[in-house]
């Protein structure tokens, strides 16, 4: 009987969490390290997770889990920056018409739910550890880690990121580049009348938007032209934000009165990326963010960081061959896929940087979307 084959998982974010998960219910032996001594269980304020992010959810068995810890709604509603509403859009179940179209949720709290699942997988978890030489050959990989210890390893899988060390390790130069904006974000109080995500274009902000992520609480956010970090006290981040969202109406002075904690509120610019050659050398292969990135405009940064783990998982399982034509084809799979995400994405921030007024948002939302429903 061949012995189980083994994997390091490089990152527990939403992509490194997942495929562990699904690789250790194939009985695949599964080694997960984390840069992060707390496995990032408190970073965040908000997500917005759509049907094709929690049809992998449903996959990995913690539907439930999250569907009770968040708050699901089916439409997004287009107001004006005073709050009126123009116009509300059915929102697509992009992930079967058995899920909701869209769930929102503490982003700290799907990570603690994620977590949970892949302790109970039982897979080996390394925090805060990082892969310090990968030595590759025609079988695998020799791993030497950052707490002196070392492995061999028939694959290595690269979900550690947006600013993923293995890319650049395994020589492929592709990095995040700015687009040209940013966005403030906090976690607040749910005002009782919000049940969908509204979005404001215009006003002092290029976009004012929030989502409710339980019974109880929304995150809120406000996107901005970016500006040089270093010239932003992080001591004077509530005052920053409060000052963009001050200008808006509808719920928004309700939110707006608990943007009081500079802690509480987060400051990220927009990035883009997408490596259009092969997300693979040899026996390390990248997923998630450490592949591609793109804007929150259409909210799927982390549901196709889950569907890279669900396929890269069947596609692993589902052979015994794990050579560059399947790593390849995985490739061509994804990207034809996460490809038009990603330039919609910072299409629709595009057109608020150049100020065009009959922009297409909803239409180009609605297109895309569409393409989402199709399995990945």
């Amino acid at each position: 009987m061949r012995e189980a084959r083994k994997v390091l998982v490089i990152g527990g974010g939403a992509a490194g969490n997942a495929v562990t998960v699904l690789l250790r219910r194939a009985g695949l032996t599964v080694d997960l390290i984390e840069a992060e001594d707390d496995w990032n269980a408190t970073a965040g304020s908000g997500i917005t997770l759509q049907g094709n992010a929690l049809r992998v959810l449903r996959e990995l068995g913690v539907w439930e889990r999250v569907e009770a810890s968040g708050f699901g709604f089916g439409s997004v509603g287009l107001t004006a920056p005073d709050g009126t509403v123009l116009h509300v859009q059915d929102d697509l179940r992009t992930g079967g018409d058995d899920l909701p179209a869209t769930v929102g949720m503490q982003r700290p709290q799907l990570q603690r739910i994620l977590i949970d699942a892949v302790r109970a997988s039982g897979a080996t978890v390394r925090l805060g550890t990082t892969a310090e030489i990968l030595d590759q050959d025609a079988d695998g990989v020799s791993v030497r880690l950052s707490d002196g210890t070392g492995a061999r390893y028939d694959l290595v899988v690269a979900a550690d990121g947006l600013g993923s060390a293995t890319r650049g390790a395994i020589g492929i130069a592709d990095k995040p580049e700015p687009t040209g904006m940013a966005i403030w974000r906090i976690a607040a109080p749910r005002p009782a009348g919000v049940v969908r995500t509204d979005l404001a274009y215009g006003g002092p902000a290029y976009i004012a938007g929030y989502c409710p992520t339980s019974e109880t609480t929304l995150y809120a956010y406000v996107v901005e032209a970016n500006r040089d970090r270093a010239s932003i006290p992080p001591a004077s981040y509530a005052d920053e934000m409060r000052r963009l969202a001050a200008a808006y109406g509808g719920f928004w002075p309700e939110i707006t009165a608990h943007i009081t904690d500079p802690a509480k509120v987060n400051y990220t610019w927009f990035d883009r990326m997408l490596v259009e050659g092969s997300w693979h050398r040899g026996r390390v292969v990248l997923i998630g963010d450490a592949a591609h990135c793109c804007p929150p405009t259409l909210a799927q940064g982390a549901a196709l960081s889950l569907e890279d783990a669900w396929v890269l998982a069947r596609m692993l399982t589902g052979t015994d061959e794990w050579d560059d034509a399947l790593f390849q084809a995985y490739h061509e799979r994804r990207i034809t896929r996460v490809r038009p995400v990603v330039e919609a994405s910072v299409q629709i921030g595009q057109w608020q940087l150049d100020g065009v007024r009959d922009a297409d948002v909803p239409g180009l939302m609605v297109r895309t979307m569409t393409m989402l429903r199709e399995l990945p």
